[in-house]
């Protein structure tokens, strides 16, 4: 498996733990169309929320937060109408929201900041 790939599940699992401790429920993960991916669909208080993880272990390239662009939001908006339209959705309730995972490997910590509704 590529290190990428084995980061960014990494990335992902801290994100649900989070969110489930938070009060949110995972509902799916890794939702595909085509091209398009939605990493973490969650229900909150009667809301259904989209996730974008993104987790860096290096500010060589950027913090996590920094690496969501509008090409990226713009995919993500897709995918969702995606879901909802197959999956016969007509939820006018919904969110878009970041969890940017950067992980120390000195200090063996990861940081994890939440951005609601980003779009």
């Amino acid at each position: 498996m590529y290190k990428n790939k084995i980061i960014g599940d990494y990335g992902e699992d801290l994100a649900c733990n989070y969110l489930c401790r938070h009060g949110y429920v995972v509902i799916e993960r890794n939702y595909r169309f085509s091209h398009l991916e939605i990493d973490i669909i969650a229900n909150f208080k009667e809301k259904i929320v989209f996730i974008e993880v993104k987790t860096r272990t290096s500010d060589r390239y950027g913090t996590a937060d920094e690496a969501v662009n509008s090409k990226k939001t713009g995919n993500l908006n897709r995918a969702v109408c995606c879901y909802l339209s197959k999956n016969n959705i007509f939820h006018e309730n919904i969110r878009l929201d970041l969890i940017a995972v950067d992980i120390d490997k000195i200090k063996k910590v990861a940081y994890i900041k939440h951005y609601k509704d980003i779009v």
